[in-house]
């Protein structure tokens, strides 16, 4: 419900006010310019400059109600939401039957979160409406506010009013698939997009829709065919292309999937996923340079994106080239130290070449960045055993049983270490509790301490267990 601008604006009356502000001159403009010019300024974010023209407009016409309702969005947007209510209600007393009143009352309603409220106020201007621009244009609002409140059903219902006055409003198809993704039925997306093609049979919105909701449901073929008709609709449809390529991929078409990544290429400039897809069908396809080469690209083309930097280091040690998969990693962590993903892999690659410090740097990293997985756990606390940082690795281990209790590995660890700073009471606990809950796993105490297996209370306690 926007104030539109008249067509035959031009930049004259713009111009024309803009030469005042540098003048300081006072220049006459009708209350249409000023609400053209005004326009012009929010549409462009320039909210100081609609200020401007808001308060000289109101003193040239100051009983302009659109320039008061202009004044309105311009205290909403500064959050000055009691003096919009307290200018409202003198519009309403002036004009009770204007429906942009309760549409900016509806506006400052929601930016307060009161969603009913603002639903409330639309469905009043919604009776007002004279015009099918308008009302599609109330529906639009009215579904939004349903979706502040995660009623989807409903934002669903006004949203497909939308679709219905005006069969292209791609902003409000997007909307209702959002909502039936959101609930779960992409049998019934599927239902109204089909109806909806029929009517609008060449829209390429519509048709990549359809495939990404065939997609979902892992009927490839369909998604396929669905694809290829957004293509025909519109050739240069990059989203379709890309959909594609994952359809081809899933079929394991691969080499069809790198020419449908590629057009996208073509078609505008690279963007990393569309690199990354194609270094991952090379991989499939067992062409290892050309991989490189587009895993390469990715990172280059978007160092921020941990895909690229996790596939090309992934693809080294898979290739059990370990010095350039830490190399690549040492990488990505100059660009983003807080990436837990990061030192997951920093740490394996050095704990397999041995460098056990460097790895107990990356697994400690790991758990500070809320990686809690009980590898990560075990495998710095046998580095911190093996480096002979025994209280290190209590402390260690006496987190992860925190997140991980009644754990036998972690208790087995414990035992052993214990013993091996002599409080003999606290490793006889942790080794009869290990022994409790798996008795299978004492094989634990010889790998990571083997000299205690020669003490007496240690065979003794196993011993124990193993014949009770």
């Amino acid at each position: 419900m926007e104030y539109s601008q008249n067509e035959g604006f031009n930049n004259l009356s713009l111009t024309k006010f803009e030469s005042m502000l540098k003048t300081n001159d006072v220049l006459f403009f009708d209350s249409n310019e000023f609400e053209n010019i005004i326009h012009h300024y929010l549409e462009n974010g320039k909210i100081a400059l609609a200020k401007k023209a808001i308060k000289l407009g109101l003193q040239q016409h100051p009983t302009s109600i659109n320039l008061r309702l202009f004044k309105i969005e311009i205290l909403v947007i500064e959050n000055k939401f009691e003096d919009a209510d307290i200018l409202l209600e003198e519009l309403h007393y002036l004009e009770p039957n204007n429906e942009e009143i309760y549409i900016q009352k509806a506006n400052v309603f929601s930016k307060q979160d009161m969603h009913e409220k603002a639903i409330n106020a639309l469905l009043i201007a919604l009776d007002m409406s004279s015009s099918p621009e308008d009302e599609n244009d109330l529906y639009g609002l009215i579904g939004m506010e349903y979706l502040f409140l995660n009623q989807f059903e409903n934002a669903l219902l006004y949203f497909k009013k939308c679709v219905e006055v005006d069969i292209a409003d791609y902003s409000a198809l997007h909307n209702v698939i959002y909502c039936y993704d959101f609930l779960d039925k992409n049998a019934e997306a599927i239902d109204f997009l089909n109806a909806y093609l029929d009517l609008n049979p060449y829209c390429e919105v519509a048709w990549h829709q359809l495939g990404r909701q065939y997609f979902a449901i892992k009927d490839y073929n369909k998604a396929n065919t669905a694809f290829d008709f957004a293509i025909i609709s519109d050739d240069t449809f990059v989203g379709a292309y890309l959909e594609k390529g994952k359809v081809l991929e899933k079929q394991k078409k691969f080499t069809e999937a790198i020419e449908n990544y590629k057009i996208t290429l073509a078609l505008e400039d690279p963007t990393s996923f569309a690199l990354l897809r194609i270094g991952y069908c090379y991989e499939k396809l067992n062409n290892d340079d050309m991989a490189v080469q587009f895993f390469n690209r990715t990172v280059e083309e978007d160092p921020l994106l941990d895909k690229g930097w996790i596939a090309i280091t992934k693809f080294y040690n898979k290739n059990q080239n370990y010095q350039k998969a830490l190399h690549y990693i040492k990488k990505a962590i100059n660009i983003d130290s807080e990436n837990v993903l990061y030192w997951s892999l920093y740490a394996k690659i050095n704990h397999r070449l041995n460098f056990l410090e460097e790895a107990e740097e990356g697994y400690k990293r790991t758990l500070e960045l809320g990686n809690y997985e009980i590898d990560t756990w075990l495998n710095r606390a046998d580095i911190l055993i093996t480096l002979g940082e025994y209280e290190a690795a209590i402390y260690n281990l006496l987190q992860a049983i925190e997140f991980y209790p009644e754990n036998a590995e972690i208790e087995y660890r414990l035992g052993g270490l214990y013993f091996k700073i002599s409080e003999v009471s606290k490793g006889r606990y942790h080794l009869k509790n290990a022994l409790r809950l798996d008795s299978d796993y004492d094989f634990i105490i010889e790998e990571l301490f083997p000299n205690l297996m020669k003490r007496p209370i240690v065979k003794e306690i196993i011993s124990s267990s193993k014949k009770s």
